[in-house]
C-alpha cells in the first residue's frame, strides 16, 4: 500500500464552486447594466447632461448626451460583469467591481441630468459635510470593536456631544469650549459603556441601546428646562469658522472641499490615517487586534485586557463626541431634541459595511453621504425617482455586504464578549 508525498497532499485542493463570490459579483453587475443601459438610456432625454465645476451650468467639467452616456455607462457595467464571470486574475476583481459601480452611477446621472446640470463641487463639499459625523461615528465603533467591545451607544455620545457643544459654547461665548465640552459629552457616555459593560459584564447590544435613550431623556428634559425658555442665553452657540488655505484652496474640485472648510472636516480625516496607521503600525494597535480576537491569549503574554478595552471605549467616546458638534457647531446654530436623528445607528451600519476599518468606514460614511445629497439634489430639480428611495440606498447595500454578496464581512471574533480573567 502506497503511501501520499507531501507533493500529492499538496495537489489536492477543494473543488471551486461554480457560483463562487467572483461570478456572484458578476452576475449582478451585469444584471445592473442591463438595468442601466436600457431603462436608464429609454428614459434619458436625448439632451446633454452637464457635469459642472461652479454652481450655474457655465463651466463644465464634463458634457455629455444624456441618452448615449446612460447606454453607454451601462454596456461598460455589463462588460466589467462579463470579465468577472469569465475568471479573470484575482488582482483585477476589486478593480472590475470598483469600475461597474461607478459607471453604473454614472448611467444613472446621466439620465436625471440630461438636460440639466450637477454642480461636482458642490455635490462632493455637501457628500463629504453630510457624512462628517458618521465618519467620526464608525470610526468611534472601530476604536471600541476592535477591542471587543460593542458600541450601540454612538447615537447618545452624538446627543450628548451635540447638547455639550450648544450649552457650554452659548454660555462661554467661544467655539473651543464648545468642541471641549462636545467631547465631555462624549466620554462621559463612554465611560458608562465601558463601566457597564466591562466591570459588571452587562451584555453590550442592551447597555448601548439604554445609554442612548438615558442621553435622550437628558438632554431632551434640559432642553425643556433651559434652551426652550431662554434660546438667547443657553442655545446661541457660535459656529465653526471655516478656514482657507491660500493656493491649495484654488485647486479644482478637491481645493474648495478640503482646503476651503472647518476644522471637523481636518480632524475626522486626520483621525482616519491615524486610527489606521495605529492599528496596522504600533504596539498599541497590535494589542487592541489581539484582545479583540482572543482576548485569552492577549492576558497570557501580559496585554491588560480590561485596562486597554477602558482606553478604546474612552478614546471612542472623544471622537464621537467630536461628531456631535457638527450638530451644534457646523450644522445649525441650536440644540434640538432628538437632533441627530438617528445618525448613531447610521454611522454603525458604515462601521459594519466599512468592515471595521478606518478607511472602510470613512469609504462607506462617504457612500451614504454621497446617497443623501444625492437624494436633496434630485429633489430639488423635480426627478421622478422619489428621494426616500435614494435615502434608502445605503442600507440595502449595508444589507447586502452583511449577507456576503461582496464579501465575508466579519466582526472581530471577542466583539460584544466578556471578558472574565480565569
Amino acid at each position: 500500500m502506497s503511501t501520499a508525498t507531501v507533493e500529492d497532499l499538496t495537489e489536492i485542493t477543494a473543488p471551486d464552486r461554480f457560483w463562487n463570490r467572483q461570478r456572484r459579483l458578476g452576475a449582478a453587475l451585469v444584471i445592473i447594466g442591463l438595468i442601466a443601459a436600457i431603462v436608464f438610456g429609454s428614459l434619458a432625454e436625448s439632451k446633454t447632461a452637464k457635469f459642472t465645476l461652479s454652481e450655474d451650468a457655465e463651466g463644465a467639467a464634463l458634457s455629455i448626451n444624456g441618452q448615449f452616456g446612460a447606454i453607454l455607462f451601462g454596456v461598460v457595467t455589463i462588460a466589467a460583469g462579463a470579465a468577472l464571470l469569465a475568471g479573470v486574475a484575482k488582482r483585477w476583481q476589486t478593480w472590475l467591481l470598483g469600475l461597474g459601480i461607478v459607471t453604473f452611477v454614472l448611467s444613472f446621472l446621466c439620465w436625471q441630468v440630461a438636460g440639466k446640470f450637477l454642480p461636482l463641487v458642490d455635490t462632493v463639499s455637501g457628500s463629504l459635510e453630510l457624512a462628517l459625523p458618521l465618519i467620526l461615528g464608525a470610526l468611534a465603533g472601530v476604536l471600541c470593536e476592535r477591542s471587543g467591545v460593542v458600541n450601540v451607544a454612538i447615537e447618545g455620545q452624538f446627543l450628548m456631544g451635540a447638547f455639550g457643544a450648544a450649552l457650554v459654547g452659548t454660555l462661554a461665548t467661544s467655539v473651543w469650549a464648545g468642541l471641549i465640552s462636545a467631547i465631555v459629552g462624549g466620554v462621559i457616555i463612554a465611560a458608562m459603556l465601558a463601566w457597564l459593560a466591562i466591570r459588571f459584564l452587562v451584555d453590550q447590544v442592551v447597555v448601548g441601546i439604554v445609554l442612548n435613550l438615558f442621553a435622550l431623556g437628558v438632554t431632551g428634559f434640559l432642553y425643556e428646562r433651559l434652551m426652550q425658555p431662554d434660546a438667547l442665553k443657553y442655545n446661541s452657540p457660535p459656529r465653526l469658522p471655516e478656514w482657507k488655505i491660500p493656493g491649495l484652496a484654488d485647486i479644482p474640485v478637491i481645493g474648495p472641499v478640503l482646503f476651503d472648510t472647518n476644522l471637523l472636516v481636518w480632524i475626522a480625516l486626520i483621525l482616519v490615517f491615524v486610527i489606521h496607521f495605529g492599528l496596522k503600525r504600533t504596539r498599541w494597535g497590535l494589542r487592541t487586534r489581539a484582545v479583540g480576537e482572543h482576548p485569552t491569549a492577549a492576558d497570557t503574554v501580559g496585554i491588560r485586557v480590561r485596562g486597554l478595552r477602558y482606553m478604546n471605549v474612552l478614546l471612542g467616546g472623544v471622537v464621537a463626541g467630536i461628531g456631535g458638534a457638527y450638530f451644534t457647531l457646523v450644522s445649525t446654530s441650536a440644540f434640538n431634541k432628538n437632533m441627530t436623528a438617528g445618525a448613531g445607528f447610521i454611522a454603525l451600519a458604515a462601521l459594519i459595511f466599512g468592515r471595521w476599518t478606518p478607511f472602510g468606514a470613512l469609504g462607506a460614511a462617504l457612500f451614504f453621504g454621497f446617497a443623501q445629497k444625492l437624494a436633496n439634489y434630485l429633489s430639488a430639480v423635480g426627478s421622478p425617482v422619489p428621494n426616500q428611495f435614494l435615502n434608502m440606498l445605503p442600507y440595502i447595500a449595508t444589507i447586502i455586504a452583511v449577507a456576503g454578496l461582496v464579501g465575508r464581512v466579519r466582526a472581530p471574533a471577542a466583539d460584544g464578549v466578556p471578558y472574565v480573567k480565569s
